[in-house]
């Protein structure tokens, strides 16, 4: 495992973080193909044994349980202060006003089981609350000693420059990381968002880094319940599938070339783009174990540029 700094908090973590989302009770009806608290444990015990030490979850993942079951394996197999753990907030009543904000933190850290969270990441731009009040709320949270660091999800570029112009200008604690949605079949930030975060050195840690697995295997479906299932990755990506099949396809010939998967092949894209940790979403070991062989795979300039070639713009998916 090679590890990094988050952006500017000092904060290490390791190359690739686990997403949670596939963690979780399937009654609370957010998706069908989530895993039980004992499989969710032998995922997260395989990640920490590979050196994974990021985990990274939400308040609204499986109403909860995601963090409840993330909480239960961390408590049980390593010690808090190995682990950088990360949750979410915006998908929950007010938002990011300061009273949803004070709330949430409360719950998030009950269910994790833990006295503080290493990253609190806002889930989306909220457009109901002033800027001022969000960014004071998450200030006092880290003043508090709840919170260690700041991070922000899925937004425009304008918003989250204008949200670290407020903590600059105010003298509140800014963002040090950027959960974009990014991969080789959606490459929309390149044109804002992450030219700011380069500006800013705040780290980039996008979720959906394989496609929802379409970067991962030949075929655009799988035999998978999620794939069945998964509406929000079927309206990612469905309708551009026949202009994107094309650089999956090439993805495979790398993994040819290569010798390995096409999952480690696109997080070598990832790492060769200068990514700080993508989201890994598995519900299987094997998943783990083709993402961390991307560190043994060096994509050269040609490689990624033959990856590039044929894309082209796509509508805005993520920013709300």
């Amino acid at each position: 495992m090679q590890y990094t700094k988050l952006g500017n908090s000092g904060i290490e973590v390791s190359k690739l973080c686990l997403g949670c989302m596939s963690f979780g009770d399937p009654a609370s009806k957010m998706h069908a193909w989530t895993l039980n608290p004992e499989e969710s444990e032998k995922i997260i015990k395989h990640a920490l044994d590979l050196g994974i030490n990021f985990f990274d979850t939400a308040n609204g993942y499986s109403a909860g349980t995601s963090e409840e079951y993330l909480g239960r394996a961390i408590k049980n197999n390593v010690s808090r202060d190995k682990v950088v753990l990360a949750s979410k907030v915006y998908f929950n009543e007010g938002h990011l006003s300061k009273a949803a904000i004070n709330r949430e933190i409360e719950g998030t850290l009950k269910r994790l089981g833990t006295d503080y969270l290493d990253l609190y990441i806002i889930h989306r731009f909220d457009y109901s609350t002033p800027i001022e009040e969000t960014m004071e709320a998450l200030n006092g949270l880290v003043k508090a000693g709840k919170v260690r660091a700041l991070g922000a999800s899925a937004m425009y570029g304008y918003q989250f420059y204008n949200m670290q112009l407020c903590a600059r200008d105010n003298n509140l604690t800014p963002f040090v990381s950027m959960q974009n949605h990014y991969n080789p079949l959606y490459r929309e930030d390149e044109r804002e968002l992450i030219p700011i975060c380069r500006q800013m050195n705040v780290a980039l840690t996008p979720y959906s880094p394989l496609a929802s697995g379409r970067c991962a295997r030949p075929g655009w479906e799988a035999d998978t319940m999620r794939s069945k299932t998964d509406a929000t990755a079927h309206g990612k990506y469905d309708s551009t599938e026949e202009q994107d099949k094309a650089i999956s396809s090439r993805i495979n010939e790398l993994a040819g070339k290569y010798g390995t998967s096409m999952t480690a092949i696109t997080f070598a894209w990832h790492f060769k783009k200068g990514i700080a940790s993508p989201i890994v979403g598995a519900t299987k070991e094997k998943y783990l174990d083709d993402a961390v062989a991307a560190f043994d795979v060096n994509l050269t300039d040609e490689d990624a540029a033959y990856i590039d070639e044929l894309y082209v713009p796509h509508k805005i998916v993520g920013a709300l």
